[in-house]
């Protein structure tokens, strides 16, 4: 049978709320995102090709964010599997670790606790914590290079 995927949320809704931890161990939560423009991007698992090519791109824009907004990236992946993907790849965001698959099924990235991994989709929030842009995934750097304009604007 065929699953159809599942709508992203409607832009000027807001951004549900979520508390995870980071690559770190520190708590984020979505309050903590209020008063700046932030990407939120969810990758199927780290240190694997195209979610390194994703990080990478972020990494290599990261200059053009700085006082225009902040990046976080999402998945299923563990604190410590997180650490060594920012180490490896020197990575100057956070990686968020939903590993209850939570905010991932309140982003609607994942259909339910028990998904494998999260698609590939970002939201762009606005300062307000409603989202501005929500995006499914297709072509990697264009996505970037999109992503990285929206938050300039």
């Amino acid at each position: 049978m065929f699953w159809s995927k599942p709508e992203l949320l409607p832009v000027g809704s807001p951004a549900p709320d979520f508390t995870v931890q980071d690559h770190l161990g520190h708590t984020v939560r979505r309050a903590d995102l209020l008063g700046q423009r932030t990407i939120l991007y969810w990758f199927p698992k780290a240190d694997t090709p195209g979610c390194t090519k994703e990080a990478c791109g972020f990494r290599d824009h990261f200059a053009e964010l700085v006082g225009a907004g902040r990046v976080y990236g999402v998945s299923f992946d563990t604190p410590e599997s997180n650490r060594r993907f920012v180490e490896k790849y020197h990575l100057p965001f956070p990686l968020l670790c939903d590993t209850t698959r939570a905010m991932s099924v309140a982003y609607r990235a994942a259909r339910g606790p028990r998904s494998w991994f999260p698609a590939r989709i970002t939201y762009v929030l606005g300062p307000d914590g409603r989202i501005e842009h929500a995006e499914r995934v297709g072509n990697i750097g264009a996505h970037v290079e999109d992503s990285v304009a929206r938050l300039k604007r």
